[in-house]
């Protein structure tokens, strides 16, 4: 092995920086892979298997299978015909579907048994919902002898890097008055801790837990380690006791064959999604039959009694030690699921060691690949997060973990590589993966960063990437049975071309970003409308229910009176020799998602903007639809009409139809819950009619609804000294209001244009960024020093900057995407692709109106420290 790996090692440095055509060449993927690992199976080309089994994936690179595998659809389709051919009953019956589903199960349990090379007289399969469910089972009924008794009390060690489901059996067992102890990879073949021969007939029980696969790295730890322990020629930790393993091969299994008759540990977990993809929710403990009798169990649900009396204490459990630990009914069709995911596996890939070979020659040659890549001046694209140097499928599962870095060596933050990568149509996988042991080893964070972070308000599965400079987090890619070579060649080019194309710009650092980007504006955008151009172009009678009582409030908000609306504490902008800053555009989006509705002055609730985003589209499952998913929304134009009280809804090619602006109250209208962005807000239906409109014009089962006005939905937010205050929302992600400034859109407009080597017109930049005001301040970016604002009567407070997404790349006339949007925006803006400020009412008291008008002057109060807080929220947000 160390002669292939020298070998390899020659080949990567002879061939160091190969031209781009020859790295992503089929020719150059055989050359690097190692003697003995194959590509494919004999069965059928993958392209042939791409097409007939997951079809479904169309564009997509998913390379998150160490995630979840992707079930075939043969898979699904037997398993379906299974079920409309036969009746499966509760197992625990005695009638005849009942034995049918009695007897599939047992069935499967042997075909379980079977994949592992082992038998019913070894092992027993004990089906949970999971191999975290299976995790925490063995730490309930484990044998553990506690501290305090007289005797040499029990361990639970576990290897640092291990996934959080494995780390956190150490509150059971604290309960229990165990002590916990992590163990470091490289202390288990430390000398000191062995124990000496005559201190090991203590049978005081142990237990160690480690992963056969890292899901960090993918380094797959020696299964030799089994018996080792087991014997006493290694030991965890110096102490006397009998060792009993646990070995996690959640990760392992789902690439690798896992051989029981050679390595045969105590436990075994596995979640079976991770091998087939379907079900999800199952998984299984291989428990060890010499230890089976020694667990303790004092739970007993349905179906694990041989009898018990109610009045009495008196239990005995069933003989076998699968029903013993079974608490219910088992999920019996998810089980019988299992059966035909063994033989679709099998019948695609002719079994685990060819999955072995194929997605290790995958994850060795993207491996190879990224470790070559570099900038002009020399400096690595990537650093990769590895123990192995990938030289052999034996030592190394088919995952990369790294973080892409820009020239001058400083990471650019996981969330920004995913959010680009989205762009591209590649699913990766960002965070620390439910393994906070390995991420710190290798991104050398400290106990105190850890928990610096979190008081910073980074909590794990968040996009906080980047913290005081240095990630919190990283980059996944993992290869399953289903990955192609295509898939490989995708990803790099994707680096490739965002990285090191000639009209890339280079992520400048945190600092730059934060620096203010001096633009004149020759002059704000004009508008002239008194309403919006379409309800001019669909010849609507009227916007504006009173002409007078606008004209007269307009007025009204140009006094200079009203600048006294500004904060006593504020610090306010100081403008000498500058124009003043007016309001050139309001926008609102009736329909969450949809075309804009631009106005002249609007009024002002307390919401945000008269009708702002109070109606969205959901799918059959009262989930919400959203440009993401269906960019044609942006084609749908809500207008409305207040004289006659309705909204009409137009899109090219359907009849328009209206829905009335009036809340419908009566009986038959379906009341209902729905979620945005994980907050529950309360809906009801607006009927069939509509509903078919939307389904017909977007091809799919879909239904408009609203937000009842009964419901109100509030969010807390922080005013810049730290109070919280409470405000209501409507359909929103994240605040009542966005705002953007021209000048910053002209800088970006600059670049965009620069790289698309195309005009690029003002108004279609603006409209991409979905925003409710639109200012002319004179330089760009400085609306991002303000703390609050007021226009006219009018006093907002600004909660934070809005990060973008891949909405930006959607164009609003045509639909179509462009990603070049925000791959400028991204590295024009640094590590977060921020745009926009988002604000909230503070106040709607005033005895002037609250109308929100083009014209009226913007009187900015500038934040002590010049920058804005992110919003309280981690969660990514859009304006919808």
């Amino acid at each position: 092995m160390a002669g292939q790996a020298q070998s390899r090692a020659e080949l990567q440095q002879q061939q160091a920086a190969p031209p781009w055509g020859e790295l992503l060449s089929f020719q150059y993927f055989q050359r690097v892979c190692p003697p003995g690992v194959g590509y494919g199976y004999s069965e059928g080309s993958m392209q042939g298997m791409r097409e007939s089994e997951f079809r479904r994936l169309g564009g997509m690179t998913y390379l998150d299978h160490a995630g979840t595998a992707l079930f075939p659809q043969s898979l699904l389709k037997e398993f379906t015909d299974d079920l409309s051919k036969n009746i499966y009953g509760n197992p625990h019956s005695q009638n005849i579907s009942s034995k049918l589903t009695y007897d599939t199960i047992e069935h499967v349990r042997y075909r379980i048994l079977q994949h592992f090379n082992t038998t019913a007289e070894d092992y027993t399969i004990i089906f949970t919902s999971g191999s975290t469910a299976a995790l925490k089972l063995v730490a309930e009924t484990f044998p553990w002898m506690p501290e305090g008794l007289g005797h040499p009390s029990s361990r639970f060690c576990y290897l640092t890097d291990s996934h959080t489901s494995v780390v956190g059996m150490r509150g059971i067992t604290a309960a229990m008055n165990v002590l916990s102890v992590p163990v470091k990879p490289k202390d288990i073949l430390s000398e000191k801790n062995r124990v000496p021969a005559e201190e090991q007939n203590c049978m005081t029980p142990h237990l160690f837990c480690y992963p056969a696969q890292s899901n960090f790295s993918g380094i797959k730890y020696p299964l030799s380690w089994i018996q080792e322990i087991k014997s006493g020629k290694l030991c965890p930790i110096k102490t006397s006791g009998k060792w009993f393993i646990l070995l996690d091969a959640a990760s392992y299994v789902s690439t690798s064959p896992l051989d029981l008759t050679v390595h045969q540990p105590d436990f075994v977990p596995i979640s079976f999604y991770k091998i087939f993809g379907f079900p999800t929710g199952l998984g299984a403990l291989l428990v060890n039959n010499q230890i089976a009798p020694f667990l303790r169990k004092s739970y007993f649900g349905g179906g694990t009694a041989a009898g018990y009396l109610a009045g009495e204490e008196f239990y005995s459990p069933r003989p076998s030690i699968a029903e013993r630990f079974e608490d219910g009914t088992v999920s019996f069709l998810d089980i019988i699921a299992l059966k035909h995911g063994f033989d679709a596996l099998e019948r695609l890939t002719g079994g685990m060691e060819n999955i072995k070979n194929h997605t290790f020659a995958l994850s060795c040659y993207t491996y190879t690949v990224l470790s070559t890549l570099k900038y002009a001046n020399g400096a690595p694209i990537v650093r990769i997060y590895s123990d192995s140097d990938f030289s052999s499928p034996d030592i190394q599962g088919p995952i990369i973990n790294f973080n892409i870095l820009d020239e001058n060596g400083d990471v650019i933050g996981y969330s920004q590589v995913d959010k680009i990568a989205s762009l591209y149509n590649i699913h990766v996988r960002t965070g620390c993966f439910c393994n906070t042991g390995a991420c710190q080893q290798h991104l050398s964070l400290s106990n105190e960063d850890v928990k610096r972070n979190l008081r910073a308000g980074h909590v794990c599965g968040d996009d906080i990437d980047i913290i005081d400079g240095r990630p919190t987090g990283s980059v996944r890619i993992s290869f399953g049975y289903i990955s192609t070579f295509e898939d490989a060649q995708t990803f790099l080019k994707f680096i490739i071309a965002t990285r090191l194309s000639k009209s890339d710009c280079k992520f400048p650092s945190q600092t730059t970003t934060r620096e203010t980007i001096t633009q004149s504006v020759k002059s704000p955008i004009q508008n002239d409308h008194t309403a919006n151009h379409n309800a001019k172009k669909y010849s609507l009678k009227t916007i504006i229910s009173d002409t007078r009582h606008w004209n007269n409030s307009s007025a009204a908000l140009k006094t200079p009176e009203t600048s006294r609306a500004v904060s006593k504490n504020a610090i306010p902008v100081y403008r000498s020799g500058s124009k003043p800053i007016t309001v050139t555009n309001i926008y609102l989006y009736p329909i969450k998602s949809c075309s804009a509705f631009e106005v002249s002055e609007w009024s002002v609730g307390n919401q945000g903007l008269l009708y702002d985003r109070n109606w969205m589209v959901v799918n059959q499952n009262g989930v919400c639809i959203s440009q993401k998913q269906e960019p044609r929304l942006c084609l749908v134009q809500p207008l409305i009409d207040l004289e006659q009280k309705i909204m009409v809804i137009k899109a090219e090619g359907m009849d328009p139809i209206s829905v009335p602006l009036e809340e419908n109250t009566g009986r038959e209208i379906q009341i209902g819950q729905s979620k945005v962005c994980a907050h529950r807000v309360q809906t009801y239906d607006c009927g069939e009619r509509i509903a078919e409109w939307f389904s017909e014009l977007l091809g799919r089962q879909c239904r408009l609804i609203r937000q009842s006005s009964d419901f109100k939905r509030n969010a807390n937010q922080k005013h810049e000294k730290g109070q919280a205050t409470t405000v209501s929302l409507s359909l929103v992600n994240e605040a009542q209001y966005l705002l953007i400034n021209t000048a910053s859109i002209l800088q970006l407009k600059e670049q965009i244009t620069e790289r698309l080597k195309e005009p690029l017109p003002t108004e279609e930049l603006i409209q991409r960024f979905r925003a409710n005001i639109v200012i002319s301040a004179t330089e760009c970016f400085e609306e991002e020093k303000w703390s609050e604002i007021s226009i006219g009567a009018l006093c907002f407070q600004v909660v934070g900057p809005c990060n973008r997404c891949q909405i930006i790349c959607i164009d609003p006339q045509s639909g179509q995407r462009n990603k070049e949007f925000l791959q400028t925006l991204s590295s024009t803006r640094g590590r977060k692709t921020n745009f926009g400020i988002y604000l909230m009412n503070q106040s709607l008291c005033s005895s002037l109106p609250n109308i929100l008008s083009v014209g009226s002057q913007v009187f900015p109060v500038l934040k002590e420290d010049g920058e804005i807080p992110s919003p309280l929220s981690n969660e990514e947000k859009t304006s919808g």
